[in-house]
């Protein structure tokens, strides 16, 4: 095994790592910038993103966007590099981007790839390496004031500086299993713990026609709820029933608020009303006023296998009257229509997941630089830390600005050559 020097060494060459390792090696140059990935395939999770287009950014991003570290944390970091400085970084790398109508930006050319590649010729141009699959056993240093001896496959390297960009446990296959944690531990880190997958899909077992509703989608309001009924939290978002449960933004971004909840609360669940803005009195005053028989009336509403089951469920025949029916029968309807008990079993874990909640504390780093408080010249950035984002790009934004004040401060605070 060879022993070489390196000024900066960046542990992950995902998002935040390939933006820490491009911004220090512009910060630096002349000086050798080294960024080492375990994972065959680089930038896996950026190729994935977005069904394969990846969502750069979203054209509005503030704390209240995450969850994990403090607010007032979390928008410090934002402000240093927001989203105008995202759009400019990528024009300069050559990507335009576009904005849609829900708010994210994608490059116009409608290809994850197009951003990866553009990544790593910045990297490449601003005379950094890249080296994967490369994997990172250890880290260690002594004295506690000389060089870090980052032990990797076929190499030991000597660094000035690291920056820890490993990821969290969100699709392991990406490179991100968790083995960061490790390592960042023995450097004397904390872990805010459960680390549990974030932006997961629910398997829902209860109530079980949902599962028989597969490719049903709909924009639906769903509120999470204590086992005293206490209303945590709602989210009007798009949803999709699946063969296992519910997926799309709605039920990915509540999966990590309903999973902590149960670390307290096992009957927490979830309330869905199955189309956003509706609510109980409404629907059961549409349902007063209305001659149609409840098929053809339950499909203005929602789409006709919802609208079946629902009224499967509630026990209302398809032909009767809305305006006839019992007051037990509009009541238990609009019920269902309106604030459907919902009670995952589980999500689908880490390997569906796109980020992870926990991880390292934000008051463990220094917020404008993101230097480690308890091992100088160690810096953290991207999903290592206890941050995550709701679905449309906040994750990236998180990984842009976090990996740019890491590499720009780890470069500049080199000693002499």
């Amino acid at each position: 095994m060879s022993i070489e020097a390196a000024d900066v060494v960046i542990v992950g060459a995902g998002a935040a790592g390939l933006m820490a390792a491009i911004v220090a090696a512009r910060e630096a140059p002349g000086r050798r910038i080294v960024a080492l990935d375990g994972a065959r395939t680089i930038g896996a999770k950026i190729l994935v993103a977005g069904g394969g287009r990846c969502n750069v950014t979203h054209h509005e991003v503030s704390e209240r966007d995450y969850a994990g570290g403090s607010p007032h944390a979390i928008k410090q970091v934002l402000r240093s590099f927001g989203v105008r400085d995202t759009v400019a970084f990528f024009q300069e790398l050559g990507v335009e981007l576009k904005r849609e109508g829900t708010g994210k930006l994608f490059p116009t050319t409608d290809t994850a790839r197009t951003v990866l590649n553009a990544l790593l010729t910045g990297l490449r141009e601003a005379g950094g390496e890249l080296s994967h699959p490369t994997r990172v056993r250890s880290i260690t240093r002594s004295p506690a004031d000389g060089p870090f001896r980052v032990e990797a496959d076929g190499v030991t390297l000597l660094a000035h500086r690291v920056i820890m960009a490993t990821g969290g446990m969100a699709l392991p296959k990406s490179g991100s299993d968790g083995g960061g944690y490790a390592i960042a531990r023995a450097l004397g880190h904390s872990l805010r713990e459960p680390i549990l997958p974030a932006l997961a899909p629910l398997v829902v077992t209860d109530p079980p026609w949902i599962r028989e509703l597969s490719g049903v989608a709909v924009h639906a309001s769903i509120t999470l709820v204590s086992s005293s009924g206490k209303h945590l939290l709602t989210m009007d978002r798009d949803m999709l029933c699946t063969h296992f449960g519910l997926s799309g933004p709605g039920p990915m971004d509540v999966s990590r608020h309903w999973q902590m909840a149960r670390v307290a609360d096992r009957g927490a669940h979830i309330l869905v009303s199955w189309q956003s803005g509706l609510t109980l009195d409404a629907v059961e005053s549409m349902m007063r006023g209305s001659h149609a028989p409840a098929l053809p009336w339950l499909r203005e509403v929602v789409p006709e296998r919802l609208a079946r089951a629902l009224l499967d469920a509630a026990r209302v025949p398809v032909d009767a009257s809305m305006r006839q029916l019992p007051k037990e029968s509009r009541r238990a309807l609009a019920s269902l229509i309106t604030q459907c008990p919902v009670r995952p079993s589980e999500t689908r874990g880490f390997t569906y997941a796109e980020a992870t909640a926990g991880g390292v504390p934000l008051d463990e780093v220094k917020l404008a630089t993101m230097e480690s408080r308890r091992c100088p010249g160690l810096s953290l950035c991207g999903e290592i830390l206890d941050v995550d984002g709701r679905i449309g790009g906040f994750n990236f934004q998180w990984a842009w600005a976090t990996g740019t004040l890491a590499g720009r401060s780890a470069a500049r605070s080199l000693p002499p050559p």
